[in-house]
């Protein structure tokens, strides 16, 4: 089966007739006859029930109709972004972000692609992390920024910069300053993030996770029901300074270090093994690399750079 074929068969498929189908595809009848033949042989079943009235496809060639459409689309594309070599970004992308890769570079990544890439539709998603990697997994997004994905087979995952963690609480609650041991934290009421991916987003090391899960009073899935419930002074939490910049500056909350063990978390950015990667996505990624970068580089985003 090769694309001549594939093309022949839609032709004789959209016709219904095998001479209308050879002047559409510029072939002679024969040659075109003879090819519908080799299909059938190759697929061992008949493609076209042979009637007076012309050819009527089988439930097998109703199938690979939808499957030769979609073959020759995507050989055409691929012809024509080979032949462009990327000179002109254009298309559509989508990007999903934990809430923190949104608020340290969604504007500026906005602000470049309106720019710099005219015929580029992006499309931006901002979720929990574990609800991004869920966005990506079902190919709602093409590429992601996440915290500590799991290990999967069909993820290619590129870790990009490592955050510290921090005891994050009022001042009545957690006290003004100082370093505070894992040992403090976990008896301190704890609001963390629900179970499962979103939890895993916040911290690399799962047994210090489980304990603090184990202990808390309150499981959330939402950013502003977080801040909320710290700055009513209903728990603490651990989180980046990042995620709490604004009520750190106003003075609302507080953070503190935490050792015996020091904490932190990885960002990666992802994307699946099992989709080519686009002239779009590959410039994209570039960019994303280095509008974190940037961030990190200017203290915006205090957290070390892995790439």
């Amino acid at each position: 089966m090769d694309s001549r074929q594939l093309r022949y068969f839609i032709a004789v498929y959209e016709q219904r007739n095998l001479s209308r189908a050879a002047d559409q595809a510029n072939v002679a009848q024969s040659a075109l006859s003879h090819h519908i033949a080799n299909l059938e042989a190759e697929f061992a079943t008949p493609l076209f029930e042979r009637k007076p009235r012309g050819m009527e496809p089988t439930a097998a060639g109703e199938r690979l109709y939808e499957h030769a459409r979609i073959i020759l689309r995507a050989m055409a594309a691929a012809e024509r972004e080979i032949k462009e070599g990327g000179s002109a970004i254009a298309g559509e992308i989508s990007i999903g972000m934990a809430n923190s890769g949104m608020k340290a570079i969604g504007v500026p990544l906005m602000r470049t692609v309106l720019a710099k890439y005219p015929n580029l539709k992006l499309s931006l998603t901002e979720s929990l992390s574990g609800a991004t990697l869920l966005h990506l997994m079902s190919s709602d997004v093409d590429l992601a920024l996440v915290y500590n994905p799991p290990s999967e087979k069909d993820l290619i995952a590129e870790p990009v910069l490592e955050e510290q963690m921090f005891c994050v609480g009022t001042e009545k609650l957690i006290g003004k300053k100082g370093a505070i041991t894992f040992e403090q934290l976990a008896q301190l009421p704890l609001i963390l993030l629900r179970h499962g991916l979103s939890a895993r987003a916040l911290l690399d090391d799962p047994v210090p996770l489980k304990r603090l899960e184990a202990n808390a009073i309150l499981h959330l899935n939402s950013t502003s029901g977080m801040i909320g419930a710290l700055t009513a002074g209903l728990g603490c939490t651990i989180a980046t300074t990042h995620f709490v910049s604004e009520p750190l500056k106003a003075r609302l909350l507080v953070a503190h270090e935490v050792i015996e063990p020091r904490l932190s978390r990885t960002l990666y950015l992802c994307r699946l093994r099992n989709r080519p990667m686009t002239y779009a996505m590959e410039e994209m990624c570039r960019l994303i690399r280095s509008l974190i970068a940037e961030q990190v580089g200017r203290g915006a985003w205090e957290a070390t750079l892995l790439i």
